[in-house]
């Protein structure tokens, strides 16, 4: 049986842990200690599209993790180097799935592991009800292939579908798995950025060019100026993200970064709007709506510490500015 590292268990690492889980011995790698604690005691329980539940291993302690044959680093994006620097030395023999929205992750994860790296998109959803608890909702595939810099052969992508698959989950293992990434990343730094500057879950606003005002045609544009980048960098999409963007419309699901601005956590807009922003620029291709939602958002993450120094201030000084 394979030794497989689920690394961070949110709503979509808790559901590769449990469902891999059923055909393989999972140990889930979290950040907080009592996280670890439940898991080990109460097991995993998935409900709404599967209903089943299992036991797995889980530590918060990188020294306590044992070598694997196959990880699947689950984190956001922005946590990545933190959790792969910690126990990518786990996974020397193996392969590791990066799973990541956007762009970028794949190359942290190499930099921190010699074992073979996989590129990953998944479109899977679900909701974390607690440490012990994910249902289950979008039941569809992770798309995976090599990760071409590090010479990684399709075999091992295609053995690593085959797994999954045997676990419950969809997946399909793809000779070249950018054309699947960026249709991911157009999708995903299109809707994520309006719902982050606009406070709108994923809803039929997104979809919507029946007038002038209709926020359909903001998306529609940001869609065609982000294909147009990738053409230019050679990428052949697998999937038409407006197409996409319309069935997402119909869920009124709030994106990831709706949450992260909400709550005031950092945002996955590096890896999003601001890869398309950067390979605009290495292109030559004009992008300026991603450039311009890259800004904004990233602003409004500075602005966060920048109200919190002038309350220093006004505590200080007793005047308002």
């Amino acid at each position: 049986m394979k030794r497989v590292c689920i690394v961070g268990c949110g709503a979509i690492g808790s559901l590769y842990a449990a469902h891999l889980a059923r055909v393989a011995e999972v140990w889930a790698f979290v950040r907080r200690e009592d996280h670890a604690r439940a898991l080990n005691r109460e097991g995993l329980r998935v409900s709404g599209g599967h209903e089943f539940h299992v036991a797995l291993n889980a530590t918060a302690n990188a020294a306590d993790l044992p070598d694997c044959d196959f990880a699947i680093v689950a984190t956001k994006a922005t946590q990545v180097r933190e959790s792969i620097a910690a126990v990518g030395h786990h996974f020397d023999r193996g392969a590791v799935l990066s799973a990541q929205n956007g762009l970028g992750s794949e190359e942290i994860v190499a930099e921190h592991t010699r074992g073979e790296i996989l590129r990953g998109t998944t479109f899977m959803s679900g909701t974390r009800h607690s440490d012990t608890h994910v249902q289950y909702e979008l039941d569809t595939a992770t798309w995976l292939g090599p990760f071409e810099p590090r010479h990684t052969p399709y075999a091992t992508a295609k053995e690593a579908a085959d797994l999954i698959v045997a676990s419950g989950l969809k997946a399909e293992a793809l000779p070249d798995a950018r054309p699947a990434q960026w249709s991911k990343l157009i999708f995903n730094a299109s809707v994520n950025g309006v719902s982050a500057l606009t406070g709108l879950p994923h809803s039929p606003h997104f979809a919507d060019e029946t007038q002038v005002s209709g926020l359909g045609h903001l998306l529609h544009d940001l869609i065609d100026e982000a294909k147009r980048v990738a053409e230019a960098a050679g990428i052949e999409l697998h999937e038409d993200p407006w197409a996409m963007n319309k069935i997402g419309a119909m869920t009124n699901h709030p994106p990831s970064m709706l949450y992260d601005v909400r709550h005031q956590l950092a945002t996955e807009v590096d890896f999003l709007s601001g890869a398309i922003a950067r390979e605009a620029q290495r292109t030559g291709v004009p992008a300026p709506l991603h450039t311009a939602i890259y800004r904004l958002i990233r602003a409004k993450e500075e602005s966060w510490s920048f109200k919190d120094e002038n309350k220093h201030v006004v505590m200080e000084n007793g005047v308002a500015h």
